[in-house]
């Protein structure tokens, strides 16, 4: 199921078309692929973030915002194989050159921004900061986590500009069912004493309603 709404903008109120899902998963791609060429095109926001493993949900929406963004893929990280997520690397090579074609920006090679403490995989079992900012966005949906990690990636490689609004994509598992409007940021700056370089969510464009919780 989606919901949606009309773009309104007056005396300071903004009323827009969000999608929600009754449920995760990658049979929403195709709605959030349509829900984020519309934000872009009502808000003019010209940089995607967009996580994509083996590079397939990336070309979706490189094909969809061809001429109006620019889209940025961001895939596994290395540390895929200590999570017993599987082989890396994942992206595929023929999709790669697909997705190199139409001016994606592919990020890999690099670490999951909530992976980062030096206690996540200890033989302790130890609360660490990055663990619980994760928890508290998996609170939100899978996806939308995902979409913050991956903004927060672009931007502590160097491949984005910092305290800009960008829209990140991410998904439950495979494909896309989350999307959101983000003052992108440092890892490090997440809580930063500067209110003008702290992580901000500023628009929930789409989400699935019924959560999933990863052990």
């Amino acid at each position: 199921m989606k919901v949606e709404g009309i773009s309104v903008s007056d005396m300071g109120k903004v009323v827009r078309e969000d999608y929600y899902f009754d449920e995760p998963g990658k049979e929403n791609t195709d709605y959030v692929v349509e829900a984020v060429a519309k934000r872009v095109e009502d808000t003019g926001i010209k940089d995607v973030v967009v996580a994509s493993t083996s590079g397939e949900t990336a070309l979706r929406f490189a094909k969809a915002l061809e001429g109006k963004a620019k889209v940025y893929c961001v895939t596994e990280s290395p540390y895929r194989r200590e999570l017993e997520l599987g082989e890396w690397p994942c992206l595929k090579l023929e999709l790669r050159k697909k997705l190199e074609d139409l001016g994606v920006v592919v990020i890999d090679n690099v670490p999951y921004p909530f992976h980062s403490s030096v206690l996540d995989g200890s033989r302790w079992n130890t609360v660490f900061p990055e663990l619980i900012v994760k928890e508290v966005l998996y609170s939100f949906s899978q996806g939308i986590k995902v979409a913050v990690e991956v903004v927060l990636t672009a931007v502590s490689c160097g491949y984005l500009e910092p305290y800009k609004d960008v829209i990140g994509v991410g998904g439950t598992g495979e494909g896309a069912d989350s999307a959101i409007i983000v003052r992108g940021t440092y890892p490090g700056l997440i809580f930063s004493k500067d209110e003008g370089k702290r992580l901000e969510i500023r628009e929930i464009i789409a989400m699935p309603r019924r959560k999933k919780w990863w052990s």
